[in-house]
């Protein structure tokens, strides 16, 4: 049985964050990563923020996707440091230990490796079987990167310092050289391991290890636990981390201790280095803070009540703080102040209170805010802080100052108690910028001591603290972890699309933890709601155009067929207009708005026309030797193109246009045309000549040299160094959003003409003067880049290169400043973004240059019909305008693209380029965007093939800004499982909500006692789950009235299945019903029992003004079993249930379940699904097992299992036709499939499942579902062959956020893609160097002998094949004996018949 797995969805949690100069030193960008996958952020002001903004004050900024960058492996760490002079670089680590540097590379738009770093030896994880994740961390002062692989070994990366290289290249700004590409690669010395059980203090289970600040050679400070305890067992074994800080001589490669602490509490877990000039570390642990340093007494505080009962560690109380500091997130805002991210989403401000010889005299917490559970947190340069999490939404927040507070210390709590000095530090007002008024209030500060130690003192110490406001700015959408999903259909369909063969689908997923819980729909493809429907038979193209009276409602409809031209005026109706001014006795070419919609200029085959609403103008007889083909508008300018390939300008001036007949065709024959008005300041033949890479180089090398001299000069006057530092930072980080706010505000539009020629190259010129200012001679090869060549093209005389059919360059995204080109070849579509590129060393050439965006998409007919002449049209040769742009569309601005598989392309504020199908009307010829008082802000219009010309709206519930259209249901609360109902078509979700209960459950027989502890107010209580069982409607997504099933105290509900049971009611059958497994969690002492319910969900009389109330839940059946219910699932109209350790099958009659079978079964089983009756169950520990119902003997048997262990997370089905498959994912992130075949050897006569395929996914999957093939391709009408309607496709959502499928494939499909794979994987470029077929192969903790079983196809790899230029597609063929046709063929079999939806 083969298969192809491929992801559809990308993941979308975020697990690490790294703020760097990633494109150049400019500006800094957000680098977020989660998964495999890396996406690069820029900072861009929010305009719809009011202009009246203190200028002093930072914006509210936007986050804007620069760049995505998938890898062949999951990340374990990211950090960046800055390596070369042009930009940082990243380094990246990859499972198990792998360290790759790369950075961004402006040839090719994307990243480039520096080096490689490999450490999966056998001697170095020295047998270890479970590989803890690696620990990666970098040198503040950019000298060495240290990393630490299975827990043991420590990888020093080290690199010379950057200001040698600084100092030798530029002694003076004079000796700039004008290329620094030579200096843009920076030596770095050799890699080493260092065995930490060889240091001087042998340590051994690192928790944490960080580098730490002000030290003349790198210094690492680690947490370890040399002899481990646990919560259990701390009463014998307290207090046993420690700390030891090691310097490292990365030259002589020699290791010194340079400072240990001993009897540091069990539960350590993070270390923080605290900067300059306080120095020394903060250690974390679950309960209390600890302040460490070198030459200072150590300063701890306990967090609640428990802290000095579990550590031996002298603890000062911090009043009126109970908290506990584990999974919490922190990060430095200032040399005195922390942002902690707690495990509960609350935000806190911790300051540090030093008095003047800077040791630490307390800390202050500030509750700041509540928020998302985060997995990661960072400062953006002060201003700004990102908070990345997995289980919600990551988030942008804007910081600002609130005002102050102050905090009096008691004498009695100092630290050196016999200094007693009245010291007030005002923390708050210290104005970073200005030095002068910093001087005066510390020589006030000395004074005021000496005063003291003169005249006595009082008995009091004051802090002021400031307090901090935050704002959400932005957020990046996450719809992982996906716990559960469900399949049901969408509540608002038109009615012309529910007579179709294919069930029309959406997914619901489970997302979240806690108050980030929510339901996400998902729905790959856009359906339209139509408004009206009118046959207009023969329609060639349609046209919206807004008329001088109103600008913001589309006035007028054109609609263009064979040989008339029909015009319609809008309003409530729609009316024809007999006599208006257009030219209405032939078809249109082309018609559209001019002159800032003032005019509408009509081109027909001929000539063309000017009008004012409905009234002529002008008209303009153009006197060319062929017909107008293809016209372009960037107002004022018309671009025209004839049959023969002749290029007309027509300019509107006044009111009045002018005609140019250009000799550009004189060349060469010019294909197709595009006119674009640019206003992303891209376009542009001058290199920026502000805060160059060079001057800032030199700015650099200065700052850094004066500050070095500076601290060595006034290494005795901690205060003076200080001052300069500060003012020095001040200096190199002014305000960059103030830059950058001016520098928006001073981009001009300009106009150009792109065209595409026979011979295949690719031409960008002015308007009007028509300067060639780009010429790429190989574009009709779609190259992965294109820029500026003057050489010719050599291609092989027996090919035929590709032809471009049509251009549109268009400016989408934030304010239109990100140029997208869209070209068609034929019926492949390629799309290429601008970016900008400096290193181009012509004159008079745009500094930019063009990356093709990988899109996956194939847009061709199948099995289209061959034609019988070449003069017979084919579908897409019939229409003229596939690209059609829309300037605002219920709020977004893209492209529709036209043809037998229609697709919106949509591009928002965040800067990606969305695609989503829109195949449920098969073929669409025009589209037009349509605003209407009857269809405000989401019209738009469209004709289908039958001539159906459709007015509908974009649906307004859903975000199209997303890889695929989705709704999040915010539900505050956990979702666990969800189910669709399918007869009352509503959603059932089983959910929890969190508390903190000092309720204990006390069991005596059958009597259950509850008492409630008492506890002291700092004491952390425990939290306790509330379930309940919810029904939500589709349509409104609110909870149904009156149906909510609350459970037992205690109660937990561990399985949520719809089985169908043999109905006892008016009708024979099966009927669906409701079926909960439960468990009763009251602790170790007590025996677990749990319980089954079973609801039926039925119709009742709604309430008035209550239409959602027609359901109700009737329970049917409950009752305690001895033990958990772990699964559920029904087999041929039983109830199958797995309590404990056994397997049941039970009958429903009269209300009560009556035994019929069980069977005894390994540790846990947590999952069972079946069909027919076969049952399929999984082990937590044991794998899977398929069992048989026998219905004649009554008896429930083992079929076949698998005899090793494996921890599974999900099952699912493989269906193709008679063959069944066994899907199992596991702990390892792989997928496997099981066959049950007892004719083989190796399956000992049926009693073991044979593995058939393995495929490392690399991320977990706990939920699949299975959905019959697509019977009707959206390109055609036709049904596909049989073979195909008797296969299932298996979709899985991932803890990621990802989701993808698994498909059976045919073995000759198999084998053609398996080739094409084996070629692509050679040919293709690595990204950080990872092979793709490394990264498939299965991976097992466990040393069971047995080989790896291969069997499915990555996806991934063989779609890059439709990204490759057209050259390498042909090599690709050759070299596995087969055309393009037919992998584009079988790619698009797989791609339609999966595209559900």
């Amino acid at each position: 049985m083969f298969s192809i797995s491929k992801e559809l969805h990308p993941p979308t949690g975020v697990e690490m964050v790294s703020y760097c100069y990633f494109f150049d030193r400019r500006e800094k960008n957000l680098v977020v990563a989660g998964a495999n996958d890396i996406r690069v952020f820029r900072f861009v002001p929010d305009i719809y923020e009011s202009t009246h903004q203190d200028e002093s004050k930072p914006p509210k900024m936007k986050l804007e996707c620069m760049g995505e960058y998938r890898f062949h492996g999951t990340l374990m760490a990211m950090e960046s440091m800055p390596l070369s002079l042009a930009r940082d670089a990243l380094l990246l680590c990859f499972q198990d230990a792998k360290l790759s540097i790369v950075e961004y590379d402006p040839e090719t738009h994307d990243l480039r490796t520096i080096s490689l770093h490999y450490f999966e030896t056998e001697d170095l994880h020295g047998g270890c079987l479970h590989k803890p994740n690696s620990i990666l961390r970098v040198d503040p002062e950019g000298r060495c990167a240290a990393l630490l692989v299975f827990g043991k070994q420590l990888v020093i990366i080290p690199f010379l310092r950057r200001d040698a290289v600084f100092d030798e290249h530029f002694a003076e700004p004079s000796d700039i050289k004008p290329n620094i590409a030579s200096l843009n690669r920076i030596p770095q010395l050799r890699s080493y391991t260092v065995d930490l059980k060889n240091l001087d203090e042998k340590v051994d289970n690192v928790i944490d290890f960080k580098f730490l600040h002000g030290y003349y050679e790198p210094t690492l400070v680690f947490i370890y636990e040399p002899i481990r305890t646990y919560v259990g067992r701390v009463t014998a074994r307290q207090d046993t981390c420690a700390l030891v800080a090691v310097s490292l001589n990365v030259s002589q490669k020699v290791h010194p201790c340079i400072w240990t602490v001993a009897n540091l509490p069990h539960d350590c877990y993070k270390v923080l280095p605290v900067p300059k000039p306080i120095g020394g570390v903060l250690v974390m642990t679950q309960n209390c803070l600890l302040y460490l340093h070198q030459s200072v007494p150590p300063y701890a505080i306990g967090l609640n009540s428990i802290a000095r009962k579990a550590t031996s560690f002298p603890l000062r109380d911090q009043e009126n703080v109970n908290m506990t500091l584990d999974s919490c997130q922190a990060d430095f805002l200032s040399h005195d102040k922390v942002l902690l991210s707690l495990k509960g989403g609350e935000l806190y401000v911790m300051t540090l209170l030093c008095d003047a010889m800077r040791s630490v005299r307390g800390f202050h917490f500030d509750k700041a805010a509540s928020s998302v559970l985060t997995s990661c947190i960072l400062i953006c340069d002060k201003d700004y802080v990102f908070l990345g999490s997995r289980l919600g939404n990551s988030l942008l927040l804007r910081l600002s100052e609130k005002g102050t507070v102050k905090e009096v210390i008691e004498q009695s709590e100092l630290v050196n108690g016999e200094k007693n000095g009245d010291e007030t530090i005002d923390i708050a007002d210290f104005d970073e910028e200005d030095d002068d008024v910093i001087r005066v209030k510390r020589s006030r500060l000395a004074m005021d001591q000496e005063e003291a130690e003169v005249y006595g003192n009082e008995k009091r110490t004051h802090f002021i603290i400031t307090t901090f406001a935050f704002e959400v700015c932005d957020s990046l959408l996450n719809v992982g972890p996906c716990g559960s999903m469900a399949l049901g259909e969408p509540p608002f369909l038109s009615e012309d699309f529910t007579a179709l063969d294919d069930p029309d689908l959406e997914i619901v997923t489970t997302s979240g933890y806690g108050k980030n819980g929510a339901l996400c729909v998902i729905q790959r493809s856009i359906r339209p709601q139509i408004v009206t429907t009118i046959l207009i038979p023969g329609v060639k193209d349609l046209w919206t155009l807004f008329t001088p009276d109103d600008a913001a409602n589309h006035g007028l409809i054109v609609v263009s067929q064979e040989n008339k031209t029909i015009v319609l005026q809008t309003g409530e109706d729609i009316n024809q207009i007999h006599d208006s001014g257009f030219k209405s006795d032939s078809g249109s070419i082309f018609i559209a708005n001019l002159g800032n919609l003032k005019y509408i200029v009509q081109v027909y085959k001929d000539g063309l026309r000017l009008l004012q609403g409905s009234d002529e103008v002008q008209r303009v007889n153009l006197d060319l030797t062929s017909d107008i083909v293809f016209v372009s508008v960037a107002d004022p300018y018309v671009g025209i193109l004839t049959e023969e390939g002749q290029v007309v300008i027509v300019t509107l001036t006044g009111d009045k246009l002018q005609t140019t007949l250009t000799q550009l065709h004189k060349k060469s024959k010019i294909t197709a045309l595009s006119c674009y008005c640019d206003v992303s300041g891209l376009f542009t033949i001058d290199a920026p000549s502000n805060d160059s890479p060079e001057e800032q180089i030199v700015k650099l090398a200065r700052i850094k040299k004066e500050m070095r001299d500076e601290e060595e000069l006034l290494y005795g006057n901690p205060d003076a160094a200080d001052t300069n530092f500060k003012r020095q930072q001040a200096a190199s980080t002014a305000r960059w959003w103030r830059r950058n706010r001016f520098r928006q505000q001073t981009i001009a539009s300009t106009s150009w003409l792109i065209i595409a020629r026979e011979t295949g190259a690719l031409e960008i010129l002015t308007l009007p003067d028509l300067q060639l200012r780009l010429q790429v001679i190989d574009f009709a090869m779609c190259p992965r880049t294109l820029g500026h060549t003057t050489q010719k093209l050599v291609t092989d005389e027996s090919e035929s290169i590709p032809e471009a059919n049509e251009l549109l360059m268009v400016g989408l995204g934030h304010q239109n400043r990100r140029p997208v080109l869209f070209a068609r070849f034929g019926e492949d579509m390629h799309l290429y973004e601008a970016y900008p590129y400096y290193e181009e060393s012509y004159t008079d050439i745009l500094k930019l240059r063009f990356a093709k965006i990988k899109h996956h998409l194939i847009l061709r007919e199948r099995n289209a019909p061959k034609a019988k002449s070449p003069s017979d049209p084919t579908f897409h040769s019939t229409i003229r305008y596939h690209f059609r742009f829309f300037p605002y569309l219920g709020g977004y601005s893209g492209v529709f693209i036209c043809g037998s598989y229609p697709h919106w392309a949509f591009m928002t504020t965040t800067g990606q380029l969305r695609l989503h199908p829109m195949g449920i009307d098969s073929k669409i010829l025009a589209f037009a965007p349509f605003n209407n008082p009857n269809c405000p802000q989401g019209g738009f219009i469209y004709c289908n093939a039958d001539y159906d010309f459709r007015i509908c709206m974009l649906p307004k519930h859903l975000s199209y800004d997303a890889p695929w259209p989705i709704r999040k249901v915010p539900l505050r609360c956990t979702p666990h499982f969800i189910v669709y109902h399918i007869e009352s078509k509503t959603y059932v979700v089983a959910l929890s909500t969190t508390e903190f209960s000092a309720k204990i459950c006390r069991v005596a027989g059958d009597e259950k006692e509850f008492i409630e502890e008492q506890k002291d107010e700092r004491f952390p209580l425990p939290t306790r789950d509330s379930f309940s069982i919810r029904l939500f409607s589709p349509a409104t997504w609110e909870v149904i009235p009156n149906t909510t099933q609350e459970m037992e105290p205690f109660e937990n509900v561990l399985c949520l299945k719809i089985v169908d049971l043999a109905y006892e009611g008016s009708r024979s059958g099966l009927r669906g019903y409701l079926a909960v497994g439960t468990n009763y969690s009251y602790g170790e002492d007590t025996t677990s029992r749990g319980r089954v319910m079973i609801i039926d969900i039925i119709e009742v009389e709604p309430e008035p003004g209550q239409p959602l109330t027609k359901h109700k839940c009737k329970i049917l059946h409950t009752k305690e079993h001895k033990g958990p219910v772990t699964a559920l699932a029904s087999v041929v109209g039983f109830l199958c249930a797995a309590v404990g350790q056994k397997l049941y099958l039970w009958q429903l009659k009269d209300e009560d379940l009556v035994g019929i079978a069980f069977i005894d079964t390994q540790i846990y089983i947590h999952q069972m699904i079946s069909v027919k009756n076969l049952i399929y169950i999984a082990d937590f520990y044991k794998s899977v097992s398929l069992l048989r119902f026998q219905e004649t003997h009554r008896t429930l048997a083992v079929v076949s299992r698998d005899f090793k262990p494996l921890e599974v997370y999900g099952i699912g089905f493989l269906i193709d036709n008679t063959q069944l498959g066994l899907i199992v994912a596991d702990r390892d992130k792989n997928l496997v499939v099981y066959m049950y075949q007892p004719q083989s050897r190796e399956s000992f006569g049926g009693q073991r499942l044979i593995r058939k395929a393995d495929f490392h996914l690399g991320q977990n999957v706990v939920a699949f579902s299975r959905v019959r093939c697509k019977v009707l391709d959206p390109s055609t009408t036709k049904r596909n062959s049989r073979a195909i309607e008797k296969r299932h496709v298996t979709f899985y959502t991932t803890l990621d956020g990802a989701a993808g499928f698994l498909l059976p494939i045919s073995e000759r499909t198999y084998r053609r893609l398996l080739m094409l794979q084996n070629v692509l994987c050679n040919h293709i470029q690595h990204r950080a160097a990872l092979n793709p077929k490394a990264f498939r192969i299965l991976r097992t903790t466990d040393r069971t002998v047995g080989n790896p079983a291969k069997g499915i196809i990555d996806g991934e790899v063989v779609w890059e094949f439709v990204a490759l230029p057209w050259n390498e597609k042909n090599d690709v063929c050759k070299k596995i004996g087969s055309k393009i046709e037919e992998i584009v063929e079988d790619l698009m079999e797989i791609d339609r018949i999966s595209a559900h939806f």
